[in-house]
């Protein structure tokens, strides 16, 4: 029962330790490509090496970071084939999710306040903030669904999408436009017309997608 009770606790503590390097994606910490330091990491979540290297297999299974062997930890940097793939999930997630629930619906408040927090941080030109934020709209679209194991798989699309939104150099514009677009969504879906979001937020993605595609493109193009 003891060995039991212990194997439990470093296996809740090194999903505790997954899910906060993935939430740093999430956030815009890490840019792709760049090398992960365990000693930094260590430090900054107050755990082991040996919890951090169980946490960092589990992250690379997931696709968001690679092992590279005599070098360390990289995150990954998405190509286009994981970039398409991210807004298939999307579309068929999201829009989903908006399709089936009701304005009254708990999450619609958290959509609310990520849309306020994403106009304070537009005002403050905290772009990677503003990018947070978005982020944070479109997982309490996924919230709408009611399905803790869909929250938890969309916490992981939207951490790749953040590597991929990582890709562009110029965060203004690329957060900038989506702060109208999500409140567009939202008043549409608040007003009852759910068919009417949807087909707005079908056509928000199909625009980011286009976006970061090419800001993909013009990275192979320059060298990057």
């Amino acid at each position: 029962m003891k060995k039991q009770a212990l194997e439990d606790r470093s296996r809740s503590l090194g999903e505790t330790v997954t899910s906060g390097i993935r939430r740093l994606l999430v956030e815009g910490a890490f840019a792709p490509g760049q090398q992960l330091s365990e000693m930094a990491l260590c430090e900054r979540l107050g755990v082991s090496r040996n919890t951090l290297r169980e946490a960092f297999r589990t992250l690379a299974h997931e696709g968001l970071v690679t092992h590279q062997p005599h070098r360390g930890v990289f995150v990954t940097r998405p190509g286009p084939g994981s970039i398409v793939e991210i807004y298939r999930l999307r579309r068929f997630i999201e829009c989903r999710a908006l399709s089936e629930a009701w304005p009254s619906h708990p999450a619609v408040k958290e959509m609310r306040a990520a849309v306020e927090n994403a106009r304070e941080r537009r005002e403050q030109k905290d772009w990677l903030a503003v990018g947070t934020a978005n982020m944070a709209f479109h997982g309490a679209i996924v919230a709408l669904a009611d399905s803790p194991r869909l929250d938890a798989f969309f916490s992981q699309i939207l951490a790749e999408l953040r590597l991929a939104f990582g890709l562009m150099a110029d965060k203004e514009w690329l957060h900038g436009p989506y702060v109208e677009m999500n409140q567009q969504v939202l008043d549409t879906f608040e007003g009852g017309d759910t068919k009417a979001a949807v087909a707005l937020l079908e056509q928000y993605l199909a625009q980011s997608e286009r976006v970061v595609l090419a800001a993909w493109e013009r990275q192979v193009a320059s060298g990057g």
